[in-house]
């Protein structure tokens, strides 16, 4: 993208790094960090493969419906979020800044938007419209992710809120053009 989009990134980059900072300090304990990873790799994607298997196997026609319509969704996420990441190039804060620690190992390259943040708003939301009774498991598991990529150094609190945006916004196409 060239001079002008690092010099803007590098400006946001800095007017976020004390709240990284700040986010990253329970990254320092090994209990917290590993919590953190371990939450950060369910929202890889096993949970949610999970979670399609069992609403399309045992939930009935709403489960099988909101399985179908997340996997429409992660497919059209994967496909946006490489996207932007591929566009965009915003370097991981860890990258960026000595003094935030790596917790886990990233995916890919770029931190912005935040992959895991926008699978799981938008799978959360698609499982909602369908069976709001996993609400009180998938709510505190997708804030759970979205606080994970923050904690462990791999993105800043703009990725999460855009990763976050772009999944909920995802979510309502989806049921606007496959309302089941």
């Amino acid at each position: 993208m060239g001079t002008t989009t690092e010099n803007v990134w590098r400006r946001v980059d800095l007017a976020e790094r004390r709240l990284c900072l700040s986010v990253n300090r329970g990254c320092h304990r090994a209990g917290i960090r590993g919590f953190f990873a371990a939450v950060s790799r369910l929202g890889d994607g096993p949970i949610w493969y999970v979670l399609v298997i069992v609403l399309a196997v045992a939930g009935g026609p709403d489960g099988a419906m909101a399985a179908l319509q997340m996997t429409v969704g992660g497919v059209l996420g994967i496909a946006i979020y490489k996207f932007l990441k591929q566009r965009l190039v915003r370097e991981r804060p860890f990258v960026s800044h000595d003094d935030i620690l790596c917790g886990t190992a990233p995916l890919d390259r770029y931190s912005f938007p935040s992959g895991h943040t926008l699978h799981a708003v938008n799978f959360t939301a698609l499982a909602l419209t369908q069976v709001p009774e996993l609400g009180l498991l998938l709510v505190p598991f997708a804030a759970l992710v979205a606080a994970s990529r923050v904690v462990l150094g791999l993105h800043y609190p703009t990725d999460v809120v855009a990763g976050a945006a772009i999944g909920a916004l995802l979510a309502t196409g989806v049921l606007e053009f496959w309302p089941g």
